[in-house]
């Protein structure tokens, strides 16, 4: 599996953090950055990694900011994209058995270090259940195609 990690400056510590734990996992995966302290804008940040999932280069991408809040509306109007802000290791579990997202978001601000890792794990582990969630995951793939 490959994955896509990027930040706001808000998000910085926490992406490393992250990071380590990549490396601990032995996963394969880009950092995006930001690679300074300086502030920067979130949409900049979560674009690239939604597109880059989106196009299937990377599998699955995490995205950090101050909530989370910003990096998940970013990402998620990125066709094909199904980004989840989640703050607990159940809707980690959740998110990925029944909505198959492919993005995770989280918040530096609102969660520590050592819940984010568990997220990640439990959400890098998890896979989608198909079945009665596909019918709903396509419904929102066709949401999406609509012409407006």
């Amino acid at each position: 599996m490959k994955i896509a990690i990027s930040s706001d400056h808000g998000g910085n510590v926490l992406r490393k953090e992250i990071v380590n734990l990549l490396n601990e996992l032995g996963m394969e995966y880009q950092d995006f950055g930001p690679h300074t302290d300086d502030s920067v804008d979130y949409p900049d940040y979560a674009k690239p990694v939604a597109e880059r999932v989106a196009s299937g280069e990377f599998d699955r991408g995490i995205l950090i900011c101050g909530t989370g809040i910003g990096m998940s509306i970013s990402a998620n109007k990125v066709k094909g994209i199904r980004c989840a802000l989640v703050h607990d290791v159940f809707s980690a579990k959740a998110t990925r058995g029944h909505n198959n997202s492919n993005v995770l978001a989280m918040g530096e601000r609102v969660i520590g270090p050592g819940l984010a890792r568990e997220i990640t794990k439990t959400w890098l582990s998890e896979e989608f259940e198909g079945g009665r969630h596909q019918n709903r995951v396509q419904k929102i793939s066709d949401i999406e195609n609509q012409i407006n």
